[in-house]
């Protein structure tokens, strides 16, 4: 158990430096751009909260499929459908803890407007992304997929 909470904190170690590498470069194009910073104790703070929420979700996440055995990041389809621990509230807590709550968290906390725009513009392509896994887990787990979806939403 404490290497796959090892595994899982490592991983998402890289997800963490990848949210704020984001915020940072955000930041640049800010000033290339003339865009005021907007950072301010409270953003800050509220940053900070959204990235230890977002490290926690993915942690949880990435403990749930190591303990399965199976890889946080596959090209193929997973062998088995999880729906406990994070998996009970978000079918995807992976791309809620990293795409959503970690990467705004970082824009806020760098006080960057690049980083939120980046941020939001990518979370369209990555709903599409979603969408198209889960006609993937439709054909591959049918109606145990198609029982979890209705009882769990995808995102919160």
């Amino acid at each position: 158990m404490i290497t796959v909470i090892a595994k899982s904190i490592l991983h998402n170690i890289g997800v963490l430096l990848v949210s704020f590498l984001v915020a940072y470069l955000g930041r640049g194009a800010d000033g290339l751009l003339g865009i005021a910073s907007f950072s301010s104790t409270a953003t800050c703070i509220a940053g900070c909260v959204l990235l230890a929420l977002g490290f926690f979700v993915r942690t949880w996440a990435a403990i749930h499929f190591y303990q399965h055995g199976l890889r946080v990041v596959s090209l193929e389809p997973q062998a088995m459908l999880i729906t406990t621990g994070p998996y009970r509230f978000s079918r995807n807590p992976l791309y809620l803890g990293g795409n959503v709550f970690m990467f705004v968290g970082a824009a806020l906390a760098l006080g960057s407007v690049m980083a939120l725009v980046v941020t939001a513009l990518h979370l369209p392509l990555i709903d599409r992304f979603i969408r198209r896994e889960e006609v993937q887990l439709e054909q591959t787990f049918g109606e145990a997929f198609v029982n979890y979806k209705k009882r769990t939403r995808r995102w919160l």
